[in-house]
């Protein structure tokens, strides 16, 4: 049935499109009438919080975005770097939280989609992906559910299109009972000179629809991305998106060759509110207007409406600029692809957004105003309250063999082996690295020894104690782990998760998250280029963790002097580099405390950034020098959890001496920051320590030797290594096969 364009335009339509009466009062001083119905769509989908980013511009302008390799920062469809010969890496993450908690399969499978086409519609060929998982407590009836098919939909999406997915996150906690986070994460290679953006430039060319036919589906996906989940949530299935990667991979090769061929003014990706937000950003950018004619559109469903054609969200499609002498051989490129191929407007010097359907015009809007007049809000912000000191009576006296096996068996700690074997972690035949260590590694393809290591990360529960911290220690923490594998970290980008903005407190954790991400990409000269906000995280009140993911990207210059996280071998001196004289201090929101000890409080472990910039330099000079054996950064869990999964990795044991007079348990748990595990030959320790350390500014302490079958820390029972590896082994498969 065709929706007309004629619907009265009353106060509830305008609430169900997700637009407060005074925004609505914006649009009619802006255009100085009544919007059609088609019209009210279109407001809507340009200035939702998904796209507009109305509550958070304000504080994004805060974050550092240059640097001497940043070639393309926040704005365009993806980041891009300098990684030197002519390349460059292009890189981005972004949420689909809210289509993946309804419909789990398609709502990551086509967050994978998207994210993949951010990247090649800049030119760049993708090369790794990751993603960052979240799902309530295991105990609630819908986790399992969600977590089959979250992962299911990544790896079907990814596997088919055909790029590694080389690292990533999976966490449970109940806060996120009514809204998993599904964060996806794609990097591509290109030539610095053959970069593509979405500027579109000269007036009376064609605007060319590329890629897959046009449905219903997703229709005001982007406005259910902005507003939190009630108990109405299952009406909400229509607006996630379908997809198809093989259609996304035809849509790459011939977007490439199509690139390659020079027909290409400027390129847009089909995101979030579809045909209107590519066609108005690629219009605005350009200062130019442009004229659409829906009749030329390619459909799949009879009698669409040019409501739902404009703001259907469905998969792999594009919108270009040609030029007009190319557009034959532009033609034929596509339809050799299998693709649609339609010119369906033109650019225009009237700075108007028209639009017109079955020979009627249903739009004619002012095309700057409707991306750089979006309201933009300054919401009120409360700072969250400084966390309470750990008090005395916070750790019990326990065993420390029965609190590892308790970690390693915990559904935060244990093996994510059952979700990354889903996933094609070699197809392209460049990965170095298997996940489960600090980053995954690709080889640059063409190059002799280059490759770029890739890392997300966050502690939400850190977030949650002091936002300003947890900021700050999401970033060091990525930058930590591109370090431990030897690559120099370039730039990151972010995924900012939150609850409802118009709440205070909310708002407080979002603002200082923002502040210590940006005091730490400063310190550590790691800009952030891209990034995505997701905002209404919360059904029914209650909101999720503050969750502030940084995805890092870092370059390796001789893969073959690559870290690893594994013990090389027997033997070999066990070095803790970075660590206070206790070796570990800081148990307050630990996962011992909270998996071991059933609670959580105290203060997060604070971030000393110039010290993470020091000890980082130094380890990754051992790295380069080729002294280092294995590598592995300390965070979860401590230095405890840190020695197993390097016994687990490499199937050999070790021996942990343990001085007299330290308090065991924060020494062997402690989460302090920047501090590394590192194992080199035993004939180099005595040249380590009268060599390299000295001048450093930097702690070293050689604290036990690899070998054997047994992994013992200090005076506490040994456990060995094949028990260590099937505790680590035992939860995932058990809990995905109802057994927890």
């Amino acid at each position: 049935m065709t929706i007309p364009n004629t619907i009265p335009i009353t106060p509830e339509l305008v609430a169900a499109h997700g637009l407060k009466p005074e925004e609505y009062r914006r649009i009619l001083d802006l255009i100085g009438r009544e919007p059609s119905f088609t019209e009210l769509g279109i407001f809507s989908a340009m200035w939702n919080e998904h796209c507009s980013y109305k509550s958070s511009k304000k504080w994004l302008r805060t974050l550092p975005t240059d640097g001497p390799r940043v070639i393309q920062g926040p704005g365009e469809n993806a980041g891009v770097v300098d990684i030197d010969d002519g390349d460059c890496v292009v890189f981005k993450m972004e949420s689909h939280n809210h289509p993946s908690y309804i419909e789990p399969y398609q709502g990551a499978a086509t967050g994978v989609g998207g994210i993949l086409r951010d990247v090649f519609t800049m030119g760049a060929r993708p090369v790794a992906a990751m993603n960052a998982l979240r799902f309530g407590a295991p105990s609630h009836p819908k986790t399992r559910h969600l977590v089959a098919g979250v992962v299911a939909g990544v790896g079907g999406y990814g596997n088919s299109f055909g790029v590694p997915t080389v690292g990533g996150e999976v966490e449970f906690d109940a806060r996120y009972n009514g809204n998993c986070l599904v964060n996806a994460f794609a990097a591509g290679l290109a030539k610095s000179d053959a970069i593509f953006y979405s500027k579109a430039e000269g007036v009376g060319l064609p605007v060319v629809y590329l890629g897959a036919k046009t449905g219903r589906d997703g229709v005001g996906g982007a406005t259910m991305a902005s507003a939190e989940f009630d108990d109405a949530i299952e009406e909400k299935r229509p607006t996630v998106q379908v997809g198809d990667p093989f259609t996304e991979k035809c849509l790459l090769e011939a977007c490439l060759e199509l690139m390659g061929s020079g027909a290409v003014i400027a390129i847009q990706d089909m995101g979030a509110a579809g045909l209107t937000c590519s066609a108005v950003e690629m219009g605005a950018k350009g200062d130019l207007g442009i004229l659409l004619d829906l009749d030329r559109v390619p459909v799949r469903e009879d009698a669409m409406s040019a409501y739902e054609m404009m703001l259907s969200e469905s998969q792999e499609r594009m919108l270009m600029v040609l030029r007009p002498e190319k557009e034959e051989e532009a033609e034929a490129i596509f339809r050799k692809w299998g693709l649609d191929f339609a010119i369906v407007g033109t650019t225009t010097d009237d700075l108007r957004f028209r639009v017109m359907h079955q020979g009627e015009q249903v739009a004619d809007l002012p095309i700057k105003e409707l991306g750089d007049e979006a309201p933009e809000y300054d919401r009120p912000w409360t700072a969250p309250a400084a966390p309470k000191p750990l008090s005395d009576d916070a750790v019990p006296a326990v065993d420390v063999a029965d609190a590892l096996l308790t970690l390693l068996a915990s559904p935060d700690q244990s093996s994510r082996r059952w979700v990354w074997e889903q996933y094609d972690t070699l197809i392209q035949g460049n990965s170095l690295q298997l996940p489960g260590g600090d980053a995954g590694v690709v080889r640059v393809e063409g190059s002799a020894h280059k490759a770029l290591a890739f890392s997300c990360d966050v502690t939400p529960r850190y977030c949650e104690a002091d936002p300003f911290e947890g900021g700050k220690q999401a970033v060091a923490e990525c930058w930590r782990n591109l370090t431990a594998v030897g690559a120099e970290p370039l730039a990151a980008t972010d995924n900012l998760n939150f609850g409802n903005p118009e709440r205070p407190d909310i708002m407080g954790q979002f603002v200082r998250a923002v502040q210590g991400i940006g005091e730490a990409c400063r310190e550590l000269a790691f800009p952030i280029v891209s990034g995505n906000v997701s905002l209404y995280n919360e059904t029914n009140g209650q909101a999720i963790l503050p969750t502030p993911t940084i995805g890092g990207v870092g370059l390796i210059r001789d893969w073959q002097k690559m870290a690893r996280i594994a013990f090389a071998g027997e033997g070999d001196t066990i070095l803790l580099i970075g660590a206070p004289a206790e070796w570990g201090t800081h148990l307050g929101q630990s996962v011992f405390l909270r998996d071991v000890c059933g609670r959580l409080d105290g203060p997060p472990p604070p971030v000393d950034l110039a010290h993470e910039r020091r000890v980082g330099a130094f380890v990754r000079g051992l790295i380069a020098d080729g002294l280092a054996t294995a590598v592995h950064d300390l965070s979860d869990g401590g230095l405890a959890l840190g020695l197993a999964e390097m016994a687990i990795a490499s199937g050999i044991g070790a021996r942990i001496d343990l001085p007299g007079g330290i308090a065991a348990l924060p020494a062997l748990f402690g989460e302090d920051q920047g501090r590394y595990l590192m194992t080199i030959p035993a004939a180099e320790t005595d040249r380590f320590f009268a060599e390299r350390l000295p001048g450093a500014r930097v702690a070293a302490v050689r604290i036990g030797m690899t070998g054997g079958g047994e992994l013992k820390l200090g005076g506490t029972r040994a456990i060995s290594v094949q028990q260590l590896k099937t505790t680590h082994e035992s939860w995932f498969p058990r809990f995905m096969n109802g057994a927890d």
